[in-house]
């Protein structure tokens, strides 16, 4: 029961400022020389704006577009409150006032125009591309450190444990011979020269000799 007198007290407090800036709004349209159903336009005008701007807000979210609009209208309706509380002479108003008043319609017809022709910014909902995450620079620094190694060279780099024990047999038995006339270990090189391998797999054959 709370909640319903005071959302019924809220609406009566929001009747009295609508009325009371509705009839700002008249009087002062009327007061720059615009009589008759000319002034009642103005403020069914200013409201139109304000209704407009504040649903643009609640459907579509806060933009740039919907507050402008919004504030544009809410001036021009506190103006109109402040204008006829005496601030301002009604009975000779400015020429700058009766421009205001002049213009209004021009441009109130433009705001609400934008605010129900324009679409949101469709580049908001677009999927951006995902950025390379830590766990790619590992690989691309081995391959970049392999490139600088080894320029030239694309075949990889065997393990140990997959050279064939049939090619490390053969490779030994050429390291015995090349021992037994050189009086040396056979080195990579020359082994790679002998079986017509690659420099990787020469020195993993090598490796097993030891």
């Amino acid at each position: 029961m709370n909640r319903s007198i005071r959302v019924d007290a809220v609406l009566v407090q929001a009747g009295i400022a609508g009325a009371l800036s509705f009839a700002h709004l008249h009087d002062l349209a009327a007061a720059s020389g615009q009589d008759g159903w000319k002034a009642w336009a103005y403020p069914v005008s200013v409201d139109l704006l304000l209704v407009a701007s504040w649903r643009r807000l609640r459907t579509e979210g806060p933009s740039r577009l919907a507050w402008s609009w919004f504030l544009i209208a809410l001036s021009a309706s506190l103006g109109a409150n402040v204008a006829t509380a005496g601030f301002f002479d009604l009975q000779h108003p400015s020429s700058w006032l009766r421009f205001g008043i002049a213009g209004w319609p021009a441009l109130a017809y433009l705001g609400g125009t934008l605010l129900a022709h324009t679409s949101p910014d469709p580049t908001s909902d677009e999927p951006t591309e995902p950025l390379p995450t830590h766990e790619s620079a590992p690989s691309d620094a081995a391959s970049a450190r392999r490139l600088i190694e080894a320029p030239g060279r694309e075949e990889p780099a065997p393990a140990t444990a997959s050279v064939p024990a049939a090619l490390v047999d053969h490779a030994r038995k050429l390291a015995d011979d090349h021992q037994a006339r050189t009086g040396s270990a056979i080195d990579a090189d020359t082994l790679r020269a002998r079986l017509g391998v690659p420099a990787q797999l020469a020195n993993a054959i090598v490796a097993q000799l030891d």
